[in-house]
């Protein structure tokens, strides 16, 4: 049976190719960068491993600025559509040593997709923020969510991921991380 419960202990969250250049094609980019960001904001709360990528940051640019300026992270460039097919980024998600890895970013149905489809095949648990991951079309927006659902992701929300992260209030980082959502 899959695992829909969130470990704190074995969580990174991967921020994929969430550059300018793409997000001004995404059909639902507000959504994408404010949920982002939140996730970004848990992520330092609660002191937990990130990487982040960028796809062809020569011809592309880099991460989104107010983006960057909250995960405060190196990025991973890359020309694979997969994180997985890049060495670096393997080598990196390998030495953090998590098995339960949360995806937001961008194009939904290429890069997170073949991501999260390698991911899974690689033996990791994947839960995808929907509303953190976009498209340039709502049809490919929502035929990857169906095809990540299928291959065995977790489809799931930035609310829930935060909660199921902080599963005792009245804490004072449950606190802070609610006040994200407020």
């Amino acid at each position: 049976m899959k695992n829909f419960k969130l470990n704190r202990d074995d969580v990174i969250f991967l921020f994929i190719d969430i550059q300018d250049k793409l997000l001004k094609a995404i059909d639902n980019r507000e959504g994408v960068l404010k949920y982002s960001k939140i996730l970004a904001e848990v992520s330092d709360i609660m002191n937990m491993d990130k990487l982040v990528t960028v796809q062809y940051a020569k011809g592309l640019g880099h991460t989104n600025g107010e983006l960057m300026e909250i995960l405060e992270a190196d990025e991973i460039d890359k020309k694979t559509f997969s994180c997985m097919l890049n060495e670096e980024f393997k080598a990196k998600l390998e030495e953090k040593n998590k098995k339960q890895v949360i995806l937001s970013g961008i194009e939904s149905h290429i890069c997170v997709l073949l991501t999260a489809r390698d991911l899974i095949a690689a033996g990791y648990e994947v839960f995808v923020a929907a509303d953190a991951v976009g498209s340039r079309s709502k049809f490919n927006y929502h035929n990857s969510l169906d095809l990540m659902r299928d291959m065995g992701c977790v489809i799931t929300n930035t609310e829930s991921i935060l909660f199921d992260l902080n599963s005792l209030s009245g804490t004072d980082e449950f606190k802070k991380v609610q006040n994200l959502i407020k």
